[in-house]
């Protein structure tokens, strides 16, 4: 079976589980505990925050263990938002993330703050010119993701970024898709936010980091004992941040390798199934594109997606049609449409997300079986 699905969720690694389990067994204790037992835990998570400070070039005390990316992401938005001592406008683009759109809406619904969304070209790309446009004496905080998840652009955030500053707004950027595959972190992104998801690194569900610049105002959405510094209050999490932790510095060390290896099959993929496909088309650019992401529609004869998505299963190939966080929506995907895209096309997308041992030769396979499954699905006519 080709495990094509890899933007929606990774196998946990055994390294992570290796790293984990004492924090599961032996090492139980409450770190916040004044006591031997939760000295240890506490230990353990001091640790794990510590690495991911290395791996991300930020201090540790600048690291915010999370459930993932919706909760970094709401807590970034919402919280950077409510804190700011200037302005009520926010901006972010017309392609992000539910997790980043919804907190605009309920800051927009709840908390008189206007929001603006940026336009996308044809590729999905967030351009300088675009969010300058959009930007106000009042803005106070802008949010565009690193990458996108459903057709892998690659924005250029420190230009993004430098542009938010140019007016005093905050920048916060989701980088839970370009993570496992870019240099991500404070400083090499210019960013004052930033958020990722460990499912998507190799540990479990339910693990994440969101990475806030110290001096940045924030009003933590999750009150009571004042765990995380006051940020996030909870009993932590250590096995999960232990979790996290291993695999984003597992992902820092292989990433530049993966990525040179994933992107060439990457490249095999998109080339082999626009030409074995009649009228298939790539979305996303070509030019600025996560390693290991091939996305298509298949406008013309259009088929529905998520029947090409059953007929591929039928050849061992697991894939999706888009962000699994819309899996069941009847709806077009706001991604497409935002790229120019109608409705009808969107809703024949198939993505393709694959790691570094996916090879050539498994790259033709899965070109084969994708021109089998649209053929299928058109001969039948099903849409």
């Amino acid at each position: 079976m080709f495990y094509l699905d890899r933007a929606a969720t990774t196998p946990v690694r055994r390294e992570v589980l290796e790293a984990m389990w004492p924090y599961l067994t032996g090492v139980f204790g409450n770190p916040s505990s004044t006591h031997g037992v939760g000295d240890a835990a506490a230990r353990g998570l001091a640790d794990a925050r510590a690495t991911v400070a290395r791996v991300l070039g930020c201090r540790p005390g600048e690291v915010v263990f999370t459930t993932g990316g919706t909760e970094g992401a709401n807590t970034a938005v919402k919280g950077i938002a409510l804190a700011a001592p200037r302005g009520r406008h926010v901006v972010t683009s017309a392609i992000e993330h539910e997790a980043v759109l919804e907190s605009c809406r309920y800051l927009e619904r709840y908390h008189g703050f206007t929001v603006t969304l940026v336009p996308v070209d044809a590729d999905g790309v967030v351009t300088v010119e675009a969010l300058t446009a959009a930007l106000r004496p009042d803005t106070t905080l802008v949010s565009i993701a690193h990458a996108d998840n459903e057709i892998g652009t690659v924005q250029d955030v420190p230009a993004l970024a430098a542009a938010a500053h140019a007016v005093g707004a905050r920048f916060h950027t989701d980088a839970v898709q370009s993570a496992p595959w870019l240099a991500v972190g404070l400083d090499v992104l210019g960013v004052d936010a930033l958020s990722l998801s460990g499912h998507k690194l190799g540990a479990p569900k339910g693990t994440g980091v969101l990475v806030l610049r110290a001096g940045v105002p924030l009003e933590p959405l999750l009150h009571g004992g004042g765990q995380e510094r006051g940020r996030r209050s909870g009993t932590e999490d250590v096995a999960g941040a232990v979790a996290v932790a291993t695999a984003l510095a597992l992902a820092a060390g292989e990433r530049a390798d993966a990525a040179a290896m994933a992107a060439v099959t990457r490249d095999a993929v998109l080339d082999g199934v626009t030409a074995a496909v009649p009228g298939a088309v790539v979305t996303g650019s070509r030019r600025s594109r996560l390693p290991g992401h091939a996305s298509f529609c298949f406008p013309g004869e259009p088929v529905n997606g998520e029947t090409v998505l059953l007929e591929l299963e039928q050849h061992d190939v697991v894939s999706s049609s888009g962000s699994a966080c819309a899996a069941g929506s009847t709806e077009a995907s706001h991604v497409l449409t935002a790229t120019g895209l109608s409705e009808d096309v969107a809703r024949t997308a198939l993505r393709l997300t694959f790691d570094a041992s996916l090879t050539e030769d498994d790259a033709a396979a899965v070109v084969r079986a994708v021109a089998d499954a649209v053929s299928t699905v058109r001969r039948l006519g099903v849409n």
